[in-house]
Formats: C-alpha cells, sequence, structure tokens
C-alpha cells in the first residue's frame, strides 16, 4: 500500500479550508482522515490550528464530536479538555487543581494555514508547503473553492494533472477541441518559485462559462501556460492570456488512503475583482467534474513501476514526477 511508506508522513498535505474551522465565538473541531490515520482539527487559544489523533487519551473517544470553547478542545465522553498544542489542561473528575498525568496530554503533529488552507504534516517536516508567491501580491486576488471528496487515488490524481494530452478529449465540453489532440514536444525545466515542469502555448475552446473566467470573446482562446510539479501530490497551472490576465490553479490532491482522496484547488487571479468569485470559479470547477468522472472510473493506485504502463513523449511530466516519487517513498 502506497500510504503505508513512512517517507509521505514528512510532507504537507491541505486537509480541510481554514473556514471549516469557524470563527471566534463560534469555533467548531472537525474530522479528517490523511494516510489512513484519523485527526481532529481546531484552533487554539492563541488562534493556531492544532491537529492531534482524533481519540481521546482517556478511553479513546473521538475528539471531532466534542466542543470547542476559548481554544479548548472538550471531550463529549468524560469532559477532559485540551488547550494549545494539545496540552491535557482539565480533568472534570479529579477536580480543580490536581496535576494532570502526564500521558493526558494529546500527541500533536504538525499544523499550518497557507492560502486559505489547513495543512497537516504527520512527522517531521522534509520541506515547506508549495510557494504561491502571486498570495502575497495585492494585485491578485485569491478564491478558495471548497474541499470535496474523490473516489480515486492521489496518484492517479496528480498524474491527470500534469497531463494535456487528455484535454482534447475529457473536457470536450469545456475547453477541448480536435485541435489539442496531438501534444507537442515537451521540455521539462525549473519554474518560479520552486516549481519543476514545463511551459507550452495552447489554444483552446472559449464557450460561454470560458469567456467568463477569459474576459474575452470568440470560440477560441490562446493561452501561454506552464505546468509544474511539488512532491508529493500537488499541482500548479498558470494561464497567462494575451490581454495581460493571469490565471493561477494549484491543484492539491491529498491521500485519504490508497484510493479516496480531499481534492481542492485555490486560484489567483490578477483581474479588476468586478466579477464575482463565484462566477469565476463556476467553469474551472466544471472542468473539475470532468476529471473526476474519469478518475473515479480508474481503479486502484497508479503504479511507480515505469514498466507497468505505457507512455509516451506527451507523458514526459507525469514520468519524472513517478520517478521522483518513487525515489521518495524508497527512502
Amino acid at each position: 500500500m502506497l500510504i503505508e511508506h513512512g517517507a509521505l508522513r514528512h510532507h504537507w498535505y491541505p486537509v480541510a479550508e481554514s473556514t471549516d474551522l469557524g470563527v471566534p465565538g463560534d469555533e467548531t473541531p472537525i474530522g479528517v482522515k490523511l494516510l489512513g490515520e484519523e485527526y481532529v482539527v481546531w484552533r487554539g487559544p492563541d488562534g493556531r490550528v492544532v491537529a492531534a489523533p482524533d481519540r481521546c487519551t482517556h478511553r479513546e473517544s473521538p475528539l471531532s464530536i466534542g466542543t470547542v470553547a476559548d481554544g479548548c478542545l472538550t471531550c463529549p465522553y468524560h469532559g477532559w479538555t485540551f488547550g494549545a498544542e494539545g496540552t491535557c489542561v482539565l480533568v472534570p473528575s479529579s477536580g480543580q487543581g490536581k496535576p494532570v498525568p502526564p500521558k493526558a496530554h494529546l500527541p500533536a503533529i504538525n499544523a499550518q494555514e497557507a492560502y486559505g488552507l489547513v495543512w497537516l504534516c504527520p512527522a517531521e517536516p522534509h520541506g515547506d508547503i508549495p510557494m504561491i508567491s502571486y498570495d502575497s501580491n495585492p494585485e491578485y486576488r485569491r478564491i478558495n473553492t471548497g474541499v470535496d471528496v474523490w473516489q480515486t487515488s492521489a496518484t492517479r490524481m496528480t498524474d491527470n494533472f500534469l497531463d494535456i494530452a487528455h484535454f482534447g478529449w475529457v473536457h470536450r465540453d469545456t475547453f477541448g477541441n480536435d485541435d489539442l489532440f496531438e501534444v507537442p514536444k515537451i521540455d521539462l525545466d525549473e519554474l518560479d518559485d520552486g516549481w519543476y515542469g514545463y511551459a507550452y502555448e495552447v489554444e483552446v475552446g472559449n464557450d460561454k462559462g470560458g469567456a467568463q473566467s477569459s474576459g474575452q470573446e470568440g470560440d477560441t482562446v490562446h493561452r501561454r501556460m506552464s505546468t509544474g510539479m511539488h512532491l508529493p501530490f500537488t499541482v500548479r497551472s498558470t494561464i497567462h492570456y494575451e490581454t495581460g490576465l493571469d490565471h493561477i490553479i494549484l491543484l492539491c490532491s491529498t491521500p485519504i488512503d490508497d484510493t479516496t482522496s480531499y481534492f481542492t484547488f485555490v486560484v489567483w487571479r490578477n483581474d479588476d475583482f468586478s466579477v464575482p468569485a463565484e462566477e469565476i470559479i463556476t467553469f474551472d470547477r466544471r472542468i473539475g467534474a470532468e476529471d473526476k468522472f474519469m478518475l473515479e472510473r480508474v481503479p486502484g493506485v497508479l503504479p511507480l513501476d515505469q514498466q507497468a504502463t505505457a507512455s509516451v513523449q506527451a507523458d514526459k511530466a507525469s514520468v519524472e514526477w513517478r520517478r521522483r516519487l518513487a525515489a521518495l517513498v524508497a527512502t
């Protein structure tokens, strides 16, 4: 099983949006699953995200069905209460002022917020959360889109997001057209912000939904694009239109288990902010739904063994990503 490789535990994965934790005065814990393990996530007394195994240290009740008040998480079974970094601050049955046993504290894991998302790393991080420098540029707005569950492997998803050969087939109802069948030669290179991948130019379909996103009229529209990878399962797509509009997409695939994943995408745009965010991402959601429909019909985990499947020049980015992922899990 891929998720049993310990090396994957040393990397960051988005599991929820920051807004899923509620707002001050109305906080809530959430339960998530990452690499086969259940975790509870909440916002602590200092406002920072706390994550720990979703089991109370007392009698292993799921803490995600508990409550949060003033940043402290209370177990619904016996009222044991946990604060910053999972520290147990109250055992009601022992009375006030009594010492808390050392084993009462939760073994918290690494948790951070970035780009409106909650990211977890179960073990000592071996790297940073992928860099998106557009997030600190005031000329760009960020649009979050929610977190969905896909019944497919994160390996299948990452392979798909690195691939452009499926555009003319899977995305016929959005931007695909017959001119997208043949893929030009792909040259892999370092991109900006630590991403690795390839740049290309393409003419895509521009239906009503596409025109809303591109801000241009006409049956087709020209895009300068790049597709980049960040181990283990994150992909960035940049779209630059001839009008000067940029549309940047962070595509995140998080393994719940070997064949189920969280999916979320985040968009950055340097538009005039006049079009409502929901209208902007409607087109991208349609594209994602096309990918989901296809991937949920492909069983199992994508083999990392390159000899297990056939590949051609158009698959160059995915072949390199699989090579790097295989080397990562072999450590």
